[in-house]
């Protein structure tokens, strides 16, 4: 079967999505990446690593141990502990100016991926932010028009 040949009936309807996994890495690793936007954003929206780990889906340690490397690798701290008596985290400057201008880079990013998906391949492809899902990012003050 060609691509140009008919969608089968139930994929008529379907609109696919553009996903782009990215991330920068040194010799040693991840450097940083999507995914620890994603848990950087969350931290900061529940002011808690448990319930940040939790909505995506991964362990305390986990997450603990993602943090805690990056910490590490970039030399700055990402978060540090919250003021009220039940703790939890909130980010740092630091931390929040990483998370937004990777997310603003990776949405500049996946926007040219678009440009190029829709003018290249013969389908009608949408971006990720018409289909969210729970690892959509969400800070709406960097979405790109």
């Amino acid at each position: 079967m060609s691509i140009s040949s008919p969608p089968k009936p139930d994929m008529e309807n379907a609109i696919p999505t553009i996903r782009i996994h990215l991330w920068l890495e040194t010799g040693q690793g991840v450097y940083f990446g999507l995914g620890r936007a994603l848990l950087l954003e969350k931290i900061d929206r529940y002011g808690s690593l448990q319930k940040a780990a939790d909505a995506l889906g991964m362990s305390y340690r986990a997450a603990w141990g993602k943090i805690k490397k990056t910490e590490e690798v970039l030399g700055i701290r990402l978060i540090t502990p919250g003021t009220c008596k039940r703790g939890g985290y909130r980010l740092t400057e630091q931390g929040r100016e990483v998370m937004e201008k990777f997310i603003l880079w990776f949405e500049l990013v996946e926007q040219e991926a678009l440009k190029a998906a829709q003018k290249t391949l013969p389908w009608n492809v949408q971006d990720f932010s018409r289909n969210p899902n729970p690892f959509t990012p969400s800070l709406e003050k960097n979405r790109v028009p």
